[in-house]
Order: C-alpha cells, then sequence, then structure tokens
C-alpha cells in the first residue's frame, strides 16, 4: 500500500526555501530537498518540473503574500498607500536577499528577468493607479519605488518627490 503524506507540494516548497536559504542555490537540488523530506526524486517531478520551478514558486507565493498586502492599503491616503507599497518591496527583498545576492541563480534567471521586472512593475501601478492622473504617471511612480527600494533610500526623501509628480 503507497504512503500517503499530508501537504507534499507545501513541504518541498518549505524545505527548498531552507535548503537555499542555508546552503545557496547551488547547493540546493531536486534529490537534497526529496531526501529531506522523505521523499523520492520522482515524487518531487509530479509537482514540480524542474529546481528552478520548484524555486520560482515558493519566491512567488512569497510574492503573492505582499502584493495581497499592499492591495489592502488606503487608496485614499496617498503617502499611506506608497508607504506601504515602499516598505512590502524593500521586507520582500530582504526576505530573499539570500537567494537575490546568490551568483550561481542571479545567471539562471538573468533570462526573461526584464519580463518579470515589467510584470511586477504592473502589479504596483494598478495599485497606485487610483492616486494617479494616468497610466503613465502609476508606471513611473511604480518604476521609481522598485529603484529605490532596492537601492535602500530612505522614504523620507523619496515622498516629497513622489508626492509632486501625484499632484
Amino acid at each position: 500500500m503507497p504512503k500517503i503524506i499530508e501537504n507534499v507540494r507545501e513541504q518541498l516548497l518549505a524545505e527548498a526555501k531552507k535548503q537555499v536559504f542555508e546552503h545557496g542555490y547551488a547547493d540546493t537540488t531536486i534529490r537534497s530537498v526529496a531526501r529531506a523530506c522523505g521523499l523520492g526524486v520522482g515524487t518531487v517531478y509530479n509537482y514540480f518540473s524542474s529546481k528552478e520551478m520548484l524555486i520560482a514558486t515558493f519566491v512567488y507565493e512569497d510574492w503573492k503574500g505582499y502584493l495581497s498586502n499592499m492591495q489592502l492599503l488606503p487608496d485614499n491616503q496617498p503617502r499611506v498607500l506608497l508607504e506601504g507599497i515602499y516598505d512590502g518591496l524593500k521586507s520582500f527583498a530582504a526576505q530573499n536577499e539570500r537567494l537575490f545576492s546568490d551568483t550561481d541563480a542571479v545567471k539562471l534567471v538573468a533570462v526573461g528577468s526584464s519580463g518579470r521586472h515589467k510584470m511586477l512593475r504592473e502589479q504596483i501601478a494598478g495599485i497606485i493607479l487610483p492616486i494617479c492622473e494616468t497610466k503613465f504617471c502609476a508606471d513611473f511612480i511604480a518604476e521609481a519605488l522598485i529603484c529605490w527600494s532596492m537601492q535602500d533610500v530612505g522614504f523620507d526623501a523619496v515622498y516629497p518627490l513622489l508626492e509632486k509628480i501625484i499632484k
């Protein structure tokens, strides 16, 4: 009789995340994740087509949580909205610093990164749009927030500039 394991997908994602953050991208393998979960390699492939998909999935699921929180921010209070988005971006980047600074991972994800960046900017711009006169303005502010949050510029320095754009 086959062994029934609860929440296999969640276990695989949690273990992959743990290994990437503890040992790095290159040392995290489908085999090491499967072994740590007490599963066969084939079982992992039933859920994820590759190591890249396994890792991309946990990053995306983390991002969805941050995005959901951003979508709950009040769009009638521009400073609260923009600061909440800015803080969310900084927190997401900090949470994934080990992966985002891993040279092996960076080389792999460089292909197609402009498409993912565009998707990120559009998601954020969609949240910002209610406080902007045009979609261009929302896109511009979203791009600025992404860039400034990655450069660790303080929000208090950023907001006066953004305030001029949204008025």
